[in-house]
């Protein structure tokens, strides 16, 4: 499976490629950031976002897209760029048809360190050691972006077999106690 991990930003759009399967050692296929000026306008700031990600798409192909969950923060400045560059993304891939999968950062910590709580560094020290790296990437935001995209690989068998539950469930339709009855009232 080859995973594009998207940690969306504005200023610094985190991408990283990771081909694998769970249970086996995972391999870096590329890892990078798309940056834009803090003093552009908003609509060339988004374009250069796609632009960038869509080069990514081109030259590496992805089976999944898998980017981070925007979360509430304190500052709706960062947020709100945080959420348009998300949408940019999301966009890119499902233009192509490529399944996006959205991960809160809770989630990527405990896939990748085992603590939903660890700060970048120790994020980083797991990406450096999970995909044999000499060096954890940098600027922090590749490094989350690989973290996706590990997190994506790892949650996904688990995250189908609950889909095709849900799914099977539905096909059946509701079911009926033995006991329950299919009229609500008494014959007249």
């Amino acid at each position: 499976m080859r995973v594009l991990g998207v940690d969306p930003g504005l200023t610094r759009c985190g991408i990283g490629v990771v081909e694998g399967v769970a249970g086996r050692p995972l391999t870096m296929i590329g890892v990078g950031v798309v940056r834009t000026p803090a003093d552009a306008d908003l609509g060339h700031r988004l374009v250069a976002v796609e632009q960038g990600i869509e080069q990514w798409l081109d030259e590496h192909r992805p089976e999944f897209v898998a980017v981070e969950r925007v979360f509430s923060q304190h500052n709706v400045r960062t947020v709100m760029g945080t959420a348009q560059a998300s949408a940019v993304a999301i966009l890119c891939a499902s233009r192509r048809g490529i399944p996006v999968a959205l991960h809160t950062p809770s989630e990527v910590k405990a896939a990748v360190t085992g603590s939903g709580r660890a700060d970048k560094a120790q994020v980083g020290a797991m990406v450096t050691r999970l995909l044999r790296l000499a060096a954890p990437p940098k600027p922090a935001d590749a490094a989350d972006a690989l973290a996706l995209a590990i997190c994506h690989i790892w949650r996904a068998p688990a995250q189908n077999r609950l889909q095709q539950a849900v799914a099977l469930h539905t096909a059946q339709g509701p079911r009926r106690s033995p006991h329950s009855h299919p009229s609500k009232g008494r014959p007249a």
